[in-house]
């Protein structure tokens, strides 16, 4: 609803709403703001569409503090919805999806779920490992020569890939965990300590061709997830990348399992 009273507080916006509406069908939730963007409005969410229905077309117009109210339907389904007829990771995906139709979410990129935007980010991480790859082999020194001329060879300097960097000076560079090829294994990092397989089977097993999440002995925050093929881990690494788990609501890291 619009052309609300933008200098009532909330609570008391929200408490005359709620006595008003209460009479179509049962509230499960009203959301009201008081950022730039939101002054003004304010969302209802009733447990069906009838009272809905009964409500945009019997309050039409009504006065409340001193100003016409104009009703309509949402264009999206609310996040009190979406966490009523489905699961924690249905919830997430709906907020990243909203908030990067806003153009409001950092991670924008993880948040689409259509067919298009799957096959465009999976096209782009296998680009960019294919990349990472390449950097790799331009890092590695040449074999020294074995001919008369082999002690007077220069050493060659090693062409330093953007974003790579040696795991210990004698090694090789390593690619970074954002662009490992994607695999049937995923890798996911920050876990609440108290986190054991039963949740995370709940996030993860909604996915293509789960097998098994393993954590690691002795290891709090960790843990690997199976899948019977890249598909199904592919889905799970857009779906889950960043997702807020726990009390203190951290984002967990997800990438693929290095090779």
């Amino acid at each position: 609803m619009k052309n609300l009273e933008e200098s009532i507080k909330i609570d008391s916006l929200i408490e005359a709403l709620t006595e008003i509406f209460s009479e179509y069908g049962n509230i499960i939730d009203i959301v009201a703001r008081k950022n730039l963007k939101a002054k003004g409005q304010a969302f209802i969410v009733f447990d069906g569409t009838e009272a809905a229905e009964r409500a945009i077309k019997e309050v039409q117009g009504f006065d409340l503090f001193e100003k016409p109210m104009v009703l309509d339907y949402a264009k999206t389904k609310s996040d009190a919805t979406v966490q009523r007829e489905g699961d924690l990771v249905d919830l997430e995906s709906h907020k990243r999806k909203r908030l990067a139709e806003k153009g409001e979410c950092p991670h924008a990129q993880l948040a689409y779920f259509t067919r298009n935007a799957y096959l465009y980010y999976d096209n782009l991480e296998r680009k960019q490992a294919a990349e990472a790859a390449e950097a790799q082999k331009k890092l590695k020194r040449p074999a020294a020569p074995n001919g008369p001329d082999a002690g007077n060879a220069r050493p060659v300097k090693t062409a330093r890939g953007a974003g790579l960097k040696p795991s210990n000076p004698a090694a090789g560079a390593v690619v970074p965990e954002e662009y490992l090829p994607p695999n049937k294994i995923i890798f996911v990092q920050n876990l609440p300590d108290d986190f054991e397989v039963e949740g995370l089977t709940t996030i993860f097993g909604r996915f293509e061709g789960f097998r098994e999440v393993r954590l690691v002995p002795g290891r709090k925050g960790i843990a690997f997830v199976e899948y019977e093929t890249e598909v199904g881990a592919i889905s799970a690494k857009q779906a889950t990348a960043g997702m807020s788990l726990g009390e203190e609501q951290k984002p967990i890291k997800v990438v693929y399992q290095r090779q």
